[in-house]
């Protein structure tokens, strides 16, 4: 069986993008309805930097459509301020945030540490071993929640059902066959992290699905792909799909609007479905339409 590939964009708030990707006039409250409809996947960043509400979780799947999933960035409060040593309270708030708000939409969960964390085999080791591996495992780790989210707490998933996790590293220390065996042990991803960094570089595949990220291949988070650059990665995509795995793949080249051109033109080089074809006609017509009710 052929794995489904899903390419999108990392966050989908950024002033640039008005008036470019997104129409004019398209008011900033649609802008997740207008994102996701032209990809399939979105990564959440803001669960990276704090703890969100329920209200918001259930707000953006109400805003996508069927189908639709999100990758969900681990709190940085784990990964870096932790540096993953007595995080049982602090993954039991992350669980316990709103994730299950997002129902099935609920795709892979990211785990990103910061260039100066170097790789420690037991650490991680313990880390990946309690990390929930379904939706249900997660329910019972949210239930050890602590007061700070308080109030705002979302604690029976909506359905059980697998869940994924990738990491992305940054130190040279995790270029090791140590680090590999064990991300493979616990069906762990290695973030494909295209950068102009010296950070580790891995195209290969060490879980049951794969995770790409590309943040620039020559300026960070800012320069555009080139047509062959795209096409190499379109060759890899297509082997792992072959193999049968799911793959996503998230362009986090934001700043000078690259990121939604080069995502869309990887989709058709691969021969993916682009909805935002139909779907930015219908956004144009509505924004004009209220512009004109408004006029």
């Amino acid at each position: 069986m052929t794995g489904k590939i899903r390419i999108g964009v990392s966050g989908w708030r950024y002033s640039p993008w008005r008036g470019n990707f997104y129409p004019k006039g398209l008011a900033q409250s649609r802008e997740l309805h207008y994102a996701s409809r032209v990809f399939e996947s979105i990564e959440l960043n803001g669960s990276f930097y704090s703890l969100q509400w329920p209200t918001s979780y259930a707000q953006w799947a109400e805003q996508t459509p069927e189908g639709f999933v999100f990758a969900i960035k681990g709190s940085r409060y784990i990964t870096h301020m932790l540096k993953l040593r007595n995080i049982e309270t602090a993954l039991a708030n992350f669980f316990a945030s709103g994730l299950f708000e997002l129902g099935d939409k609920l795709g892979p969960l990211l785990w990103q540490f910061p260039a100066m964390t170097r790789f420690d085999p037991e650490l991680f080791d313990a880390f990946f071993s309690i990390l929930p591996r379904t939706t249900g495992e997660a329910m019972w780790i949210a239930c050890a929640h602590d007061d700070r989210p308080k109030g705002r707490v979302c604690l029976e998933p909506l359905d059980d059902f697998p869940l994924r996790h990738a990491v992305e590293v940054r130190h040279a220390s995790f270029e090791t066959p140590e680090f590999i065996a064990l991300l493979e042990r616990h069906n762990m991803a290695f973030v494909v992290a295209d950068t102009p960094n010296p950070w580790p570089k891995f195209e290969g595949v060490t879980a049951d699905f794969a995770y790409m990220r590309l943040h620039g291949a020559t300026e960070l988070y800012q320069s555009r792909y080139t047509h062959e650059e795209l096409a190499h990665y379109a060759t890899l995509m297509r082997g792992w799909a072959d193999s049968g795995r799911d793959v996503y793949c998230y362009f986090d080249n934001t700043d000078k609007l690259h990121a939604p051109d080069n995502a869309q033109e990887l989709m058709e080089m691969l021969g993916l479905r682009v909805p935002w074809q139909g779907a930015s006609v219908a956004e144009k017509r509505a924004c004009a339409a209220t512009r004109n009710a408004s006029g």
